[in-house]
């Protein structure tokens, strides 16, 4: 070794745009999110591999139709669980007798044939999908791989994170080498769960709304009937304390029940989802067992400086209802094209503001639509315990069937807090629970429609900012040209009316890259007051 070898200074620390921590669903929709304005992003994960255990298998139709942006929507359609499979609850008392109860949800099939034919608005893009969350990990890692501006890091685990203020330095453990290192980056962004380290790190606190609960969960293959002896369904509910969970529509399932506080694990896990369901079946392989602390919590906040949060490390909740990947998916989408436009130099410092104002509304209003369903879930139990009869067992479930019919809750949020949105007064739209109100009120989704040609108008807008112009006499060209001007990365989409017009609501509507509304009018506004909307909208 020379000496000039000796005394060589340590290599300087490699810089990134976006560092993301974790390759979960979150954290490979944050990558690809990313991409697809054309920013790079390193992503490091702590395994080497997807996850054991299947997690969530519910993405809900707004998720499928941000992911349909991203260009996966078919690849998950094809690894998912099949369209004409039943999304039933049964809750069940007594194993030999028939359910006390069954909510009935239509299959992906069914929900298109629901939706068949509607030209108001009313109808979705994209129906839901069951998919195993170890499944969609490995679709969305396998993007990662292929895509140039992503650079996946297979065990890389966090250590610890520094904010200069202008810059986040991580401190990183890399297994392969058996080394830490540190890395740079413009942006630091925690997609790292619930127990997250960027959280910890990043010094935030979470609000927990509840007591926590511990879990267990045995996932498992069995072709035994008996499994199968009131018909097929998505979810079995057993009065004796246990959620059997159909995965795939075939063979594999996922036995679920709390374990009581101050008591150990049970020794047999299997045994124990036999005894909660009240009968006995034939096991062709336990694949994993997995414990985990169920809760109802939000970050106090979604941002310290450089370092954001979006996932599970923002929000926890309990797999009731389909809210908390979706959650997460959305946040990722939301906080993507934000970071990106800041990156490429079109958008200002108060897109990244509008972040927590967008999202954390969001996840507060879905943890108590999480609680109210998690409600019916701890009280069916302790009301077949406490000796309440079939009859009202019944009726009380009937009434509380609605709660599944949800599409309101994942397609009608708005960010009416937004400070990059261009508020309206007057009454707001109403909102519903089980349908989606078509509107172009502005913060919403707008309504899914087709042009003319029969085109879906969500695949016509653009990948950045998009004026849909409905007014019939280019009213958009001056707007378009002017932010253009401005250096904004526009879209003018002009549509004709027919059909279409009176669905929207406006002659124009400016859209943000996550096909929200941002401002929408009848007539062109003068050039100052465009030139101050721009402003807004992109954060200046």
């Amino acid at each position: 070794m020379t000496g000039d070898q000796v005394n060589a200074a340590p290599a300087a620390p490699e810089e990134h745009a976006v560092l993301i921590v974790g390759a979960g669903p979150v954290g490979a929709t944050l990558a690809l999110e990313l991409a697809h304005h054309g920013v790079p992003s390193t992503v490091i994960e702590s395994s080497t591999t997807v996850s054991a255990h299947p997690k969530m298998d519910f993405i809900n139709g707004r998720s499928m139709e941000l992911l349909r942006r991203l260009g996966v929507a078919e690849e998950i359609r094809r690894r998912g669980v099949a369209p004409d499979e039943p999304f039933n609850f049964l809750w069940t008392v007594e194993p030999d007798r028939p359910p006390v109860s069954v909510w009935e949800y239509p299959s992906v099939e069914g929900m298109r044939s629901r939706y068949a034919g509607a030209e108001d608005g009313s109808a979705p893009l994209e129906p839901y999908q069951r998919l195993q969350g170890s499944l969609l990990e490995d679709v969305l890692r396998g993007r990662l791989r292929e895509h140039p501006l992503v650079d996946l890091r297979a065990g890389w685990t966090l250590k610890d994170l520094q904010d200069h203020g202008d810059v986040v330095e991580a401190v990183v453990y890399d297994e392969a080498e058996g080394t830490e290192r540190t890395v740079r980056a413009d942006y630091l962004v925690g997609c790292d769960g619930g127990g997250s380290t960027v959280r910890r790190k990043a010094g935030i606190e979470t609000e927990q709304s509840g007591p926590a609960t511990r879990h267990c969960d045995v996932y498992f293959r069995s072709t035994d009937p008996a499994l199968l002896r009131n018909g097929k369904f998505f979810l079995t509910i057993a009065a004796g304390g246990v959620t059997l969970v159909n995965r795939d529509g075939e063979g594999t399932w996922t036995g679920t029940f709390v374990v009581p506080e101050g008591e150990p694990e049970p020794a047999e896990p299997l045994a124990a989802v036999k005894q909660g369901l009240g009968f006995d079946f034939e096991v062709d392989e336990v694949i994993n067992v997995a414990h985990w602390y169920g809760r109802l919590a939000v970050a106090t906040a979604y941002r310290s400086g450089r370092v954001f949060l979006a996932g599970d490390a923002a929000h926890q909740f309990y797999p009731t209802g389909g809210h908390g990947a979706n959650t997460g998916l959305g946040d990722a989408c939301d906080l993507g094209w934000k970071l990106a436009a800041v990156l490429n130099g079109w958008g200002g410092p108060a897109l990244l503001d509008a972040y927590e104002a967008e999202r954390r509304p969001v996840a507060l209003f879905n943890r108590e639509m999480c609680a109210n369903l998690l409600a019916v879930w701890i009280r069916f139990p302790r009301l077949a315990a406490l000796g309440a009869t079939r009859p009202q067992l019944a009726a009380y479930l009937g009434k509380e069937s609605f709660q599944i019919d949800n599409v309101g809750i994942h397609f009608g949020y708005r960010y009416n807090a937004s400070p990059i949105v261009a508020h309206e007064t007057g009454p707001e739209p109403d909102w519903q629970w089980q349908a989606i109100t078509p509107t172009t009120w502005p913060g919403g989704r707008p309504p899914s429609v087709r042009a003319d040609d029969g085109t879906a108008l969500f695949d016509r807008l653009g990948e950045e900012l998009t004026l849909v112009d409905l007014s019939g006499e280019n009213r958009g060209k001056a707007l378009a040209d002017q932010a253009r001007d401005k250096g904004l990365p526009l879209t003018l989409l002009t549509v004709d009316p027919t059909g279409v017009r009176a669905v929207w609501e406006r002659d124009l509507v400016l859209l943000r890259p996550d096909q929200h509304v941002a401002w929408r009018g009848n007539e062109a506004p003068a050039p100052q007051a465009w030139n101050d909307l721009l402003d807004r909208i992109s954060g200046a």
